[in-house]
């Protein structure tokens, strides 16, 4: 189980990405089409002006039920740990253990 400030930390991130998600589109399609250097250079620090985790770079994707972070599968949302458990219990509808 993931850390719950870490996941906190994520919960922040994704409200922030919503909150700012229009005006840093919009700012975005202005610099790239700006007409020369300057103009591109303002836009540029109003971008910078933005909060850091208002960027969907910097999301993370977790496991919905342990938090993790590393192997999460995202057709299931699952880290591969719970994939194998789940899968195992049959609550996985689809899923099958391979044998060949």
């Amino acid at each position: 189980m993931a850390k719950q400030s870490m996941i906190q930390r994520e919960k922040k991130r994704e409200k922030l990405v919503l909150k700012y998600r229009e005006k840093r589109d919009f700012l975005l399609f202005e610099f790239k089409t700006a007409d020369n250097f300057l103009q591109q250079m303002e836009i540029r620090k109003k971008i910078e002006k933005l909060p850091r985790n208002s960027s969907r770079i910097r999301l993370r994707n977790r496991c919905w039920r342990t938090g993790r972070s590393r192997g999460v599968y995202r057709d299931f949302g699952l880290c591969r740990h719970m994939i194998r458990e789940m899968a195992h219990n049959c609550l996985l509808p689809g899923v099958r253990k391979a044998s060949w």
